[in-house]
């Protein structure tokens, strides 16, 4: 685990310096052009590369050394950041300079997540794959909750000329923990040196997701939780601000923060249960009641509670998910896998951004306020007004998050992905 702690720390630090940026940047643009749509497409342009691209980096990360290529995605993503650095420092900096940068930084970034979670199962022994994965999500958690205020203290102590920087320098620190750390190849790793034709090494990883029915319903819960997850926020912030204040916008948001940082400190430390599966089944109905719970009433304690409890099962859901992929896929193929897995699962991002304004604005917010068409019925349940549209929709994901879960509970393949597929893809030591 050392070699893993050791990489885990200079992946946690690039992570919060690429928050702070993303943060500060997406701040000024706004201030800038005073155009939601400006600060939406750097969200697009950010995720949209890892879609196209991760077959492609995938075929790449198996055929390269994972370290080498962990190396070269910073690398990229730091010359990125520099460059940002370069032209705002000249006073130059344009819109179409963001976007193509945070586009070309996403290019590299698609070959970092992969390799990384590749690069866990060769370091990290079969049980504690649960109490890595749960780290990882810790790492996530310090960039939600340090970048925006850390990034809104430095905004104006070094404007956001010397938070770019301090990305970069970030960018450095992972590199020489790279260069610190050695990973074990296996043999079916040093016996795959012919490589096929692209096209075929990509159809590969697909093929092995799936030929394992288990497997590919994962894949496909995970991308409907995705989805999930991204009209959480696109519609959160708006939900409170129609019916409460700034403040209470705020407070909601800390305890996210807080019940993430919860959820992966525990994970790390328990690792998750035995079988993993139950951390998947059980904490994703534990989601849907908390789903229910934001969307309920337009109360700020209550949709708090709800904020928390669901922020907490993230780190449960996903460390025992990702844990079971990186047990069941062979190390030599895991690049091409987790990149198939990267590029569905981050696709249900943008769909659900683009979905959720026109749901919210043109369809369940209409029919709850006071002279709605259904104020009179389920009004009566969840209350009527502004904000309380926004807050059935919560109340819809919150109940198709319970059908999806006992789905996947009733689903043989799913129950017994850990007993009927054999584990190849974790170190032994």
């Amino acid at each position: 685990m050392r070699r893993f702690a050791i990489l885990w720390v200079g992946q946690t630090a690039s992570l919060v310096g690429s928050s702070l940026t993303s943060f500060a940047l997406g701040v000024s643009v706004f201030q800038e052009s005073g155009s939601i749509s400006a600060f939406a497409f750097i969200g697009l342009f950010a995720v949209l590369p890892r879609v196209l691209l991760s077959p492609i980096s995938g075929v790449l990360i198996d055929r390269w050394d994972r370290r080498r290529a962990m190396i070269f995605s910073d690398a990229g993503a730091g010359v990125c950041t520099l460059i940002f650095a370069s032209i705002l420092l000249a006073g130059r900096l344009e819109l179409w300079h963001v976007y193509g940068l945070t586009a070309l930084s996403s290019v590299f970034g698609s070959i970092q997540w992969p390799a990384y979670m590749a690069a866990i199962s060769s370091l990290v022994p079969k049980a504690k794959l649960g109490r890595a994965n749960g780290l990882i999500q810790l790492a996530f958690a310090f960039g939600e909750i340090l970048a925006p205020p850390l990034a809104a203290y430095l905004l104006t102590r070094i404007a956001l000329s010397g938070v770019i920087l301090v990305d970069c320098a970030t960018f450095l620190f992972a590199i020489g923990t790279l260069l610190r750390i050695r990973f074990p190849r296996s043999e079916s790793e040093d016996q795959a040196t012919e490589h096929k034709a692209l096209l075929p090494e990509i159809l590969e990883g697909i093929r092995f997701i799936l030929s394992r029915r288990g497997l590919a319903a994962l894949l496909a819960y995970a991308s409907a939780s995705r989805f999930f997850w991204g009209m959480v926020a696109a519609l959160i912030t708006p939900m409170i601000l129609l019916f409460s204040t700034t403040d209470a916008l705020g407070l909601i948001l800390a305890i996210a923060g807080v019940g993430m940082f919860t959820g992966s400190l525990v994970m790390s430390v328990w690792g998750g249960p035995v079988p993993r599966i139950r951390g998947v089944l059980l904490f994703e109905i534990v989601s849907g009641i908390a789903f229910l719970l934001i969307g309920a009433r337009p109360w700020v304690l209550l949709i708090g509670l709800g904020v928390f409890v669901a922020h907490t099962t993230i780190a449960v859901i996903d460390g025992s998910n990702q844990a079971i992929w990186q047990a069941k896929v062979p190390r030599a193929i895991q690049g091409r896998v987790f990149s198939v897995q990267q590029m569905i699962v981050s696709a249900a991002s943008p769909a659900a951004y683009l979905l959720a304004g026109y749901l919210a604005e043109s369809v369940f917010e209409p029919i709850l306020l006071a002279n709605g068409t259904l104020a009179l019925s389920i009004g009566r349940l969840i209350g009527s007004g502004p904000g309380r549209g926004i807050g059935l929709i919560f109340v819809l994901m919150g109940l198709l998050k319970l059908l999806i879960g006992g789905l996947m509970c009733a689903n043989r393949s799913v129950r017994h992905v850990e007993r009927d597929l054999p584990d190849e893809g974790y170190t032994s030591g």
